[in-house]
């Protein structure tokens, strides 16, 4: 069954001197405030959609990953994935790198390094952002 999941954001003023609040409907975790300055800044207690992007893509790699560990019947016990978004003002997003250290009993880095690779390559976060350069690091614990 497939799910839609809603956000929306209330923005007041121009781009530059602007402000936003990004608000997570579906969850109701919370509101967040955005503006320029935190997406080409520095974050100053704001979000950016280049963080947004980065918790999106972290949190589908690192499913998909234990996902496709405990079908080849080595089940993770833990992974810690940082995605890192790179903006560029003027250019856009420039690029993502994913980081993910592993424990995975019973798997060597080879083993581990392809079901990472493959993670990255399929999971639907990565699909979805597949006009934008990503890369890897993949090591065990």
């Amino acid at each position: 069954m497939a799910t839609t999941r809603q956000a929306h954001t209330n923005w007041e003023g121009n781009l530059i001197e602007g402000k936003g609040v990004v608000t997570f409907d579906s969850s109701g975790i919370g509101d967040y405030p955005v503006s320029w300055p935190s997406r080409s800044e520095q974050a100053n207690g704001r979000t950016s959609p280049e963080e947004l992007i980065a918790g999106a893509h972290s949190s589908c790699f690192s499913m998909a990953l234990s996902h496709g560990l405990a079908q080849a019947g080595t089940p993770s016990t833990r992974l810690a994935t940082k995605a890192e978004v790179t903006f560029q003002p003027g250019t856009g997003i420039t690029g993502i790198h994913l980081t993910v250290v592993g424990e995975v009993p019973g798997l060597d880095e080879d083993a581990f390094q392809k079901a990472a690779e493959d993670a990255k390559a399929n999971c639907p976060v990565s699909q979805a952002l597949t006009g934008t350069t990503i890369t890897l690091t993949a090591s065990l614990a």
